[in-house]
């Protein structure tokens, strides 16, 4: 039987590559995107494209509403996405989202008796979300095989985080090899529907400056 594991899918730069080195470990893969009412809606279309490119076994888009949680540039356009670096947490912080997302991909695990998770959450080049650290991740696990009757009854689960401790730069080489094809990927806060990148969000920057210290060509494509 093949090893199942559930693929948080946002549609990204660094989840795509997530899924790329699960299909590459030999996982069946079951991509799950969340819609939580973000800004735009051109990452849901980037990653039902690219949950196609590698067919994974199956593909869900969850809706779930946040746009409630007015204290994040994501969730609330009104508040203006920041254009230069932060000192401390940014704005584009969103209270817990990780926590709900990975909530959800642990109860599909449970049910199509999965004991794998993959999150391409990352340490080193990111925007200093609390919920990307390695002791968020281990933390979670943890309660994972408290919470859940498969755990409890034996299957315990594993958090994959391969991104967690490599570079931008590092992430990107990591995807070529395995065949992720980047063009297809949309990280920017505010794209536009159509995907076109605003290049200047905390997310273009860190993009941007991955595939220039990877040597690689930028495929995104940018309003300016």
């Amino acid at each position: 039987m093949s090893k199942k594991a559930i693929i948080l899918l946002s549609g990204g730069l660094d989840s795509s590559t997530v899924l790329a080195i699960a299909k590459a470990e030999g996982y069946e893969c079951y991509a799950l995107t969340i819609n939580y009412h973000q800004r735009h809606d051109a990452e849901l279309v980037a990653a039902r494209k690219i949950a196609n490119f590698f067919r994974v076994k199956d593909f869900k888009i969850v809706d779930i509403d946040l746009s409630w949680l007015k204290n994040s540039a994501l969730t609330n356009k009104n508040i203006s996405i920041p254009e230069n670096p932060s000192i401390g947490i940014p704005v584009t912080y969103v209270p817990a989202r990780n926590t709900i997302m990975m909530t959800l991909a642990l109860a599909w695990a449970e049910t199509i008796n999965s004991q794998n998770i993959f999150i391409g959450v990352n340490a080193v080049d990111y925007s200093g979300y609390p919920d990307c650290r390695p002791e968020y991740i281990e933390s979670f696990q943890n309660m994972a095989n408290l919470a859940t009757k498969a755990a409890v009854e034996g299957s315990k689960i594993k958090i994959h985080t391969p991104l967690i401790e490599m570079s931008k730069a590092e992430i990107i080489c990591m995807g070529i090899k395995k065949q992720v094809d980047y063009k297809m990927t949309v990280s920017c806060y505010q794209a536009t529907e159509s995907g076109l990148a605003c290049g200047k969000c905390d997310s273009c920057r860190l993009r941007k400056e991955g595939f220039k210290s990877a040597q690689i060509e930028d495929p995104t494509n940018y309003k300016i």
